[in-house]
């Protein structure tokens, strides 16, 4: 017996954009470096990048 699934990409979707968050907080960082914008960078690199793996194994 089969069973139907259905497949999206809404995962996939959600990676990519919160990879290119991630992508940014992270130029943040480098840019702002001695400052608190670094800070600041790198909490949206972290984040971001840990929204990017649950967006994949939301869906």
């Amino acid at each position: 017996m089969t069973t139907q699934s259905e497949s999206t990409d809404k995962g996939l979707g959600l990676a990519l954009a919160f990879g290119v968050l991630a992508t940014i907080g992270a130029l943040v960082m480098v840019t702002g470096a001695p400052d608190i914008e670094a800070a600041w960078g790198f909490g949206a690199a972290v984040l971001f990048s840990a929204l990017a793996v649950v967006g994949i194994h939301l869906y």
